[in-house]
């Protein structure tokens, strides 16, 4: 099983047991109303959980995810990682410890010695009896909540749409588990209150047969047991690791970095790790996993020697359009001697990379726009530079607030051209329908200017627009005070194109069928053409559009 499956297989596991602590978690949170509905609660959770597909769920999903995440750790070549992944392992490496009594106490008791672990007998013993065993609760919970919601964050990072959500995201993950701690609090206290009531607590041990002497000795030897065999596998994976060390120093390649820096690594360590092992910063966004380009490296001197790129670095590197010496430093492990450049200077973080300034991009889905004016030119010869300067704004402004009217970005002005970004915040479907009324409202706009400054021109303005869809980088870029929100790629450039071939067909509008079918408009009356793009294989099917009027109606 190769790692992208591993990490699939463990991430369904993941799943699991991020269902089954949401639900444990908002039970306790019913403590909030009264320990009555902790209980009814439970009930409905049990029903789930103790059934048999439940239990082959969850312990499926323990072992799964518990023994993927020790292959991992034997597989990586290095310990070195980002704060973010290390704290993630380590929160994950201690759970066992932290849940070994807890479980014992509950599922094994109840399974072994017929006891009933209802709330009112665990926070009885977590309040009255052992209140340190109440705070060792409290712990392990948030540290499974910690190690999750790590997880689901960096999951989820490269999706289009969680800058949207990370907020909501965040209010989720920072109110379940306080709820579950308040309502952990209320059913104690009310328990505690409850103690005091005489015949109570007798009452309550005849109703749940707590385990007796013999009994709980041997839970303890299961909890004992299931500890050392956690231990033993996890000093087993540290050592197969130190074997592993030891026997591939007899095999190790050079890696010649710029500055005649050199690192001597076993074979088959990656180039980013040997990185991270000689302590040299590297680009890496994604932490590793081959999911974006940041670290990729030419290769000087050795290209031959290396192993030839999997299918997913190829789809990496093409989508970038990198050279055939350029290769992913995670991805390619040397067999031979080899020399490198990091293409990227290690400037960002991944954190910085995907946080609400987005300073090294994101790639989505957006719907481009480009507005430029036709034979302006020969308007501004005749003028003085400040009235030229002064139809501009004007022009800027007008096409400026239709586009921001529209919902879109208007992010470059360039000479007498725009660009504007739509679906960044909202999702391409709408931006492309914002980028289409936002080519309504220009050429509306655009009509106003002209009556409003028709004894200044000599002939009316004119403006050609191309409107593409698709995937492009998204990110705020350029240098000090210059740094702006703006979009690069493939789609950019079509859209440029789109915008220039108005000239050609002498018409207001040309826009990409792609478009036209997420904005779900009908295209049907207008001329259809395919034309190539250059760098673009195969054709592109456009509409060019005459009359928006008629499109408005469409």
């Amino acid at each position: 099983m190769g790692a992208i499956q591993v990490r699939r297989v463990r991430l369904g596991a993941a799943f699991v047991l991020l269902t089954y602590l949401i639900l444990h978690f908002s039970n306790h949170a019913l403590g909030l109303v009264s320990l009555d509905a902790m209980e009814t609660g439970r009930r409905w959770f049990l029903a789930i959980w103790r059934s048999q597909l439940g239990t082959l769920a969850l312990y499926g999903a323990i072992v799964v995810h518990g023994g993927l995440a020790l292959w991992l750790l034997y597989q990586r070549r290095t310990l070195r990682m980002p704060a973010w992944e290390a704290a993630q392992y380590t929160l994950g490496l201690v759970l066992p410890a932290l849940l070994a009594s807890h479980v014992v106490g509950t599922r094994i008791a109840w399974w072994q010695a017929g006891s009933d672990d209802r709330y009112a007998r665990l926070l009885f013993h977590f309040w009255v009896q052992a209140p340190e065993r109440g705070a060792w609760q409290a712990v392990a919970l948030a540290v499974a909540w910690t190690h999750a919601c790590i997880g689901v964050h960096y999951w989820l990072r490269f999706r289009p749409w969680y800058p949207r959500a990370v907020g909501w995201l965040f209010t989720v993950a920072l109110l379940l588990p306080t709820l579950a701690l308040a309502g952990f609090v209320a059913g104690g206290r009310e328990v505690s209150v409850l103690a005091r009531t005489p015949g109570w607590t007798d009452a309550l041990m005849r109703a749940t047969h707590p385990p007796g002497a013999a009994e709980t000795a041997v839970l303890g030897r299961v909890r004992n047991g299931f500890l050392d065999a956690y231990l033993v596998a996890l000093g087993a994976v540290l050592a197969a690791r130190g074997v592993r060390t030891l026997w591939q120093r007899r095999r190790s390649v050079r890696i010649l970095y710029p500055a005649d820096r050199v690192v001597t690594v076993p074979v088959g360590v990656s180039v980013l790790e040997a990185s991270r092992l000689a302590g040299i910063l590297h680009a890496s966004v994604c932490g590793g996993r081959g999911r974006c380009s940041t670290c990729r490296v030419r290769v000087v001197r050795g290209l031959a020697d290396l192993p030839l790129a999997s299918l997913a670095e190829q789809r990496v590197l093409a989508r970038v359009g990198a050279a055939p010496d350029v290769r992913l430093a995670c991805q390619v492990r040397p067999v031979r001697d080899v020399a490198v450049l990091p293409l990227l200077a290690p400037s960002i973080a991944a954190a910085d990379a995907f946080g609400s300034d987005v300073r090294q991009g994101r790639e989505q889905e957006v719907a481009v726009l480009f507005a430029d004016l036709r034979g302006f030119t020969r308007v501004a010869e005749h003028k003085l530079p400040y009235d030229v300067v002064f139809i501009l704004n004007r022009y800027f402004e007008a096409v400026g607030g239709a586009i921001q009217e529209a919902g879109g970005i208007p992010n470059q002005f360039t000479g007498d051209g725009v660009m504007a970004l739509f679906g960044v915040e909202t999702g391409v479907e709408l931006g492309c329908r914002q980028a289409v009324a936002a080519a309504r409202a220009i050429v509306r706009h655009l009509a106003a200017l002209n009556r409003e400054l028709g004894e200044e021109l000599q002939v009316p303005l004119r403006i050609g627009i191309g409107i593409h869809a698709g995937p492009a980088i998204v990110g705020r870029m350029g240098y000090g005070e210059g740094v702006y929100l703006t979009a690069v790629g493939d789609t950019v450039h079509v859209a440029s194109r789109l915008e220039q071939l108005t000239k050609e067909y002498g018409c207001a509008l040309v826009l990409s069928e792609q478009v036209a079918s997420r904005a779900a408009l009908d295209v049907s009356a207008f001329p259809r053409h395919e034309l190539t793009v250059r760098n673009r294989g195969g054709l592109l099917a456009v509409r060019v559009i005459d009359d928006l009027g008629r499109l408005e109606s469409g």
